[in-house]
């Protein structure tokens, strides 16, 4: 199912998150403003947190890149550089970015850059 860009990027943060195995609180406080940022009222994440909550790890990689897609599809260059700032100061709000995460970053980096190298 499709995906509108705050709820993909919000599943890409939650998976990021989860990536290494461990959530921090410092994590938290990221995606929290991330949607602070991208809804300025209060929304339900239940769904969307039952959905997640169903994944299973080796499945991460697969959801994370339907999401990305989903994003990329729905947003301008703009609101796509101001989500890879969220999601690498996510990864790295635990003071460490581990090699789970960075594969999920390059994988960002290297997906939407490619509109560049024309």
């Amino acid at each position: 199912m499709k995906k509108n860009k705050v709820m993909a990027g919000y599943h890409m943060l939650m998976i990021l998150s989860e990536a290494d195995g461990k959530f921090a609180k410092s994590e938290g406080k990221v995606i929290v403003s991330y949607l602070k940022n991208a809804f300025p009222f209060r929304v339900d994440l239940d769904r969307e947190m039952e959905e997640l909550s169903a994944l299973r790890k080796e499945d991460y990689f697969l959801h994370f890149n339907n999401a990305m897609n989903d994003f990329y599809e729905d947003s301008t260059e703009k609101e796509r550089t101001v989500f890879l700032k969220f999601a690498v100061k996510m990864a790295g709000a635990d003071k460490k970015i581990t090699k789970e995460e960075n594969k999920y970053l390059k994988e960002l980096f290297f997906a939407w850059d490619s509109e560049h190298e024309e």
